[in-house]
């Protein structure tokens, strides 16, 4: 034990140096210093482009962003105000001349508009609670955004009233809502998201929706501004159906709502075409199932003629908006573990205008990324490679795109950084190709055998990619080979091949990954005798199920797993999702199937060394869970410790400090076994 803490004590303290190179390998506090761009908004004549870039405060440990601007050629790249406050939601007025965004400081988040020419700033609102979904009226007059408005909590009792300076314990928490609490949230206060507009000039928000539904949905104007298009599950048993949602209309003047859409399923993200004649929107008609694409839909304004347009593409869509003369969408999708930007016409031929999107998650390789478009078809989109989170890239005239900013290079020019290379190799349960990859050590030597460290995705019907990737750097600047797949259940391969775990997860998903470990193995990049296994979430489920199944790793860190599917299905936050999705029936309706796919079933096998590590708030997958393979083991008298990260929920890096612990204890433990 006295090992595995002075390797952690080494692994936060101390660089590796090369003497043949003046760059170092990736080091934990490295992960303080990067920068990444998110949410870009161009100008509607193409010229500016404004986005939120994002970094961490080392003495807060915490991330912060500010709004910055710079010309589309990349010239001019400035902070937008100079203001040291969290600003987001940036949103370009459409002739130019302004630019709407959200402040947030300790007192709460406000509306501010930003005027381009003078760059005067004023505050427009004085709001209850933080505004989102910010969008602008056709003709400049408006803004309009969602806020969530409380309401009372139920009270069953009346106390009597307490003496005078008595200190009585807090009073009872009552909820009687299906849905009381979210992870990384805790306990939801009872209340309803409304839609609201607000004058540009700043004054009084008017609310446009009161019923108590959620309207918590991106909002579209018509081209007359006098409607607006949102999606919400305004249905009598909504609590109970929540994976519905609807299209919907509201009369701003009237307040009268119309739904449009009555299709079982979630429908959302509705968008309303330049000519007003047209309203595009996402969704799929709900079959139950684990996965199912999210397809692209038109309509006409009045619901009528709905028709799916994205047919000849077999992923699911996202990010949708019009171009200007109305004659197709943008859109993102995945494709083998790589975000793209693309195009659409209205009768659904497509073409890809951006490989690379992404980058706005820096701990592990997951899809992320947006993008805009100005009026002349100019693209701006966040783009990611293995060597860089997040810069801002552009095209322009269909050329090829150019990066116009290089956040990071006055920390990562300094780095030799592990090298990613994609690897596909056939499953042995059906011959199904499989996609993974392996990021090999900083100056590696292919005549030195190495340790291979497994890492699974969460999800799992997730994907990764080839991405920039912090946590997967620093296992390998530790002198291991990082591999991680994309088993069946990934997204990016169809959606036959996601819903592969429908009623059968874990399955043939553990094959997928050992049939990578092996493929590795032939191919003289890993030793057989050298393998650690680890991964988060549905990761971590994995990371269980194959030490449950073979004791050929020497060791494994579990981290925030399900190991009992009928425990975690009662208990985390999103206990109502699971029943027919997931596993035929309720837990107690099909006791024997939930026990055969929880991990902990397999616990009587494991014989592999095991850290256990979780977030102390993680609602997702309660710390219950992790204990269950804890005291398993330790009754079992099997080599485990268990890693509690305090105020940590289910995001266990999303501190800074958090990242780098997390990582440090699984090299700390696997470097325990390594000789």
């Amino acid at each position: 034990m006295y090992r595995f803490y002075v390797v952690l004590f080494l692994f936060l303290c101390y660089p590796v140096l090369n003497a043949q190179s003046k760059k170092s390998p990736f080091q934990a506090l490295d992960v303080f210093e990067l920068e990444w761009a998110s949410d870009p908004q161009i100008s509607p004549n193409g010229f500016q482009i404004v986005y939120k870039r994002n970094g961490f405060d080392i003495m807060k440990d915490n991330s912060r962003g500010n709004l910055w601007i710079i010309n589309t050629n990349g010239s001019s790249h400035r902070k937008l105000t100079s203001r040291e406050v969290n600003e987001s939601q940036a949103c370009w007025s459409p002739s130019g001349d302004r630019i709407a965004f959200v402040s947030t400081t300790d007192e709460g988040a406000e509306l501010y508009m930003y005027w381009v020419t003078s760059g005067q700033i004023a505050k427009l609102s004085q709001l209850e609670t933080s505004p989102g979904h910010l969008t602008w009226s056709p003709n400049g007059k408006q803004l309009a955004f969602t806020m969530f408005i409380s309401e009372k909590p139920p009270v069953l009792i009346d106390m009597p009233a307490k003496p005078k300076d008595a200190d009585w314990a807090k009073p009872a928490r009552i909820t009687d809502r299906l849905k009381h609490e979210a992870d990384g949230r805790g306990y939801m206060e009872p209340g309803f998201t409304h839609i609201f507009t607000i004058p540009s000039e700043g004054g009084s928000a008017r609310q446009i929706t009161t019923d108590n539904y959620d309207h918590n949905s991106r909002l579209s104007y018509s081209p007359d501004g006098k409607t607006l298009y949102f999606s919400a599950n305004r249905i009598e048993d909504w609590e109970y159906r929540f994976n519905n949602s609807e299209i919907y209309k509201v009369d701003i003047n009237t307040k009268d709502i119309t739904a449009l859409t009555s299709q079982d399923g979630p429908d959302y993200a509705a968008v309303a075409s330049p000519d007003g004649k047209l309203v595009a929107f996402l969704g799929y008609m709900d079959k139950v199932q684990a996965h199912q694409n999210t397809v692209l839909h038109l309509m006409n304004v009045d619901g009528s003629n709905r028709k799916i347009i994205s047919k000849d593409l077999d992923e699911s869509i996202s990010n949708i908006s019009w171009d200007e003369k109305g004659k197709g969408l943008y859109f993102t999708y995945d494709d083998k573990g790589n975000s793209k930007v693309a195009y659409i016409t209205t009768s659904g031929n497509i073409t890809k205008f951006a490989d690379n999107l992404g980058g706005t998650t820096l701990g592990r390789p997951y899809a992320s990324g947006s993008y805009s478009v100005s009026n002349d078809g100019t693209l701006v989109y966040t783009q990611t490679r293995p060597e860089y989170p997040a810069d801002l890239a552009v095209i322009q005239n269909k050329k090829s795109p150019q990066r116009i900013t290089h956040l990071n290079d006055d920390i990562l020019n300094y780095r030799e950084l592990g090298t990613t290379e994609e690897v596909w190799y056939n499953s042995s349960f059906d011959g199904r190709k499989i996609q993974g990859w392996i990021v090999k050590p900083p100056f590696y030597d292919a005549t030195k055998s190495y340790p291979l460290l497994v890492e699974n995705h969460g999800g799992p019907i997730l994907n990764y990619g080839d991405r920039f990737t912090a946590e997967i750097q620093l296992y390998a600047a530790k002198g291991y080979v990082v591999f991680y797949p994309n088993p069946r259940g990934s997204t990016s391969y169809g959606e036959d091949f996601s819903n592969l775990l429908y009623n059968n997860y874990p399955g043939q998903d553990y094959d997928d990954v050992m049939d990578g470990v092996d493929y590795l193995i032939e191919k003289g990049i890993a030793d057989d005798t050298k393998l650690f296994v680890t991964g988060g979430s549905a990761g971590g489920i994995m990371t269980a199920w194959i030490i449950g199944k073979n004791n050929r790793f020497k060791a494994a860190v579990v981290a925030k797993p399900v190991m009992n599917w009928i425990s975690k299905t009662l208990v985390a936050d999103n206990y109502f999702g699971y029943a027919n999705s997931r596993y035929p029936g309720q837990p107690w309706e099909n006791f024997e199937t939930y026990w055969k796919f929880s991990p902990i079933s397999l616990v009587g096998n494991v014989e592999t060394p095991t850290m256990i590590m979780v977030g102390m708030n993680d609602l997702r997958t309660p710390p219950s869970e992790a204990k269950q393979l804890y005291h398993a083991l330790k009754l079992r008298k099997i080599e485990t410790v268990l890693v509690e990260i305090p105020d940590a929920s289910h995001g266990i890096a999303s501190k800074p400090s958090n990242l780098i612990s997390k990582v440090a204890h699984t090299l700390a433990w696997f470097e325990k076994f390594r000789d």
